[in-house]
């Protein structure tokens, strides 16, 4: 089992203390480094300077989304850091939503065909291959092809999926899934479509990470743990999407309460709403120490996962002694 880490969720950390902390990540046994984008910080301006300092991290977007920029650019991309980390890229890809679409001047529509067409894009253009393509949706026009020979042309590309047909394009398309938000129970269900996906473009089925994510928060006081993780989870049962899955994982009438609360008094009053019993179902982990953080991961396991990133989430300040706290903690423990 991979046990990564993303630094990345409720909080600002700054740029140049990540890079500091992130050979201590590699001594720790972590097996990759992810970071997500939306409005925070690049991944890729990130992750090379991150390549720069370590020698065997893995280095992983999760999750880049189709919108912020061309297929070819993000080939280019992804090129320069495969040659710059020795071939170390985890590339992951989302489809992202509305409103991040709209920042870009983009519009939402055909997910699907659009996720298929990108991925084909991008790795056309990271392998160095002439590039003319010309799809439903995109075209590249005629005469790309990279100026030089990259020496790392093949690197895994991910897809986030969480709905039946996304997960089951997937499998087809992509090297594996990334599962956001999903209790154990929700994971078996995603790779068993994501694995049918592969069975039915005659791929292997077992070829395929399940790369799933699981917050956590370290601190010896229990409510201290838990604070800053309700208020991530009380933006989840208000997002598009999560808190349609959330519901379609049986907290129906939790998400409701949450959702009512939020329309009548704000984030505020919808956090409030956040119990301690519903958010030991949920996936997250308010941890007292590393062993129960552990113990706690092993269900995402046991339903399917190849890959676990932890979403570290800070409850006290500065943010980044909070998380090397908890890196030094695992350490100790690999």
């Amino acid at each position: 089992m991979n046990y990564d880490i993303e630094l990345n969720s409720a909080a600002h950390y700054p740029v140049r203390d990540i890079v500091d902390l992130s050979p201590m990540i590699e001594q720790a046994g972590f097996g990759a480094f992810w970071k997500g984008e939306s409005n925070s910080t690049d991944p890729l301006v990130l992750l090379s300077a991150i390549a720069a300092r370590t020698s065997k991290l893995k280095l992983g977007t999760a999750i880049y989304h189709i919108y912020g920029r061309s297929a070819i650019t993000l080939g280019i991309q992804s090129a320069t850091l495969q040659d710059l980390s020795a071939g170390r890229l985890l590339l992951g890809l989302g489809v992202a939503n509305k409103t991040i679409a709209a920042w870009h001047n983009g519009v939402f529509d055909r997910p699907l065909r659009r996720a298929r067409e990108y991925i084909e894009i991008v790795r056309k253009t990271a392998a160095g291959e002439r590039v003319e393509y010309e799809g439903e949706i995109y075209s590249t026009g005629k005469r790309f092809q990279l100026s030089w020979t990259p020496s790392q042309p093949a690197f895994p590309i991910y897809l986030a999926g969480l709905g039946p047909q996304m997960t089951k394009l997937v499998g087809k398309i992509s090297d594996g899934v990334f599962i956001n938000m999903a209790t154990p129970a929700t994971v078996k269900e995603i790779a068993g479509r994501v694995r049918e996906g592969a069975i039915e473009a005659g791929r292997d089925p077992d070829s395929l990470e399940i790369i799933v994510k699981v917050r956590a928060s370290l601190n010896p006081d229990r409510e201290i743990a838990r604070s800053k993780l309700k208020q991530v989870l009380t933006f989840y049962n208000i997002a598009d999407h999560y808190k349609d899955m959330l519901i379609a994982s049986g907290f129906e009438p939790e998400v409701l309460r949450i959702q009512e609360a939020f329309k009548a008094g704000g984030f505020k009053a919808a956090s409030q709403c956040m119990t301690d019993d519903y958010m030991d179902k949920l996936p997250v982990i308010p941890g007292t120490s590393i062993k129960e953080i552990r113990d706690r991961l092993q269900p995402f396991v046991d339903a399917g996962a190849t890959r676990l990133i932890i979403p570290y989430v800070p409850v006290t300040e500065p943010v980044i002694g909070d998380a090397r706290r908890f890196v030094e903690a695992w350490g100790a423990t690999s």
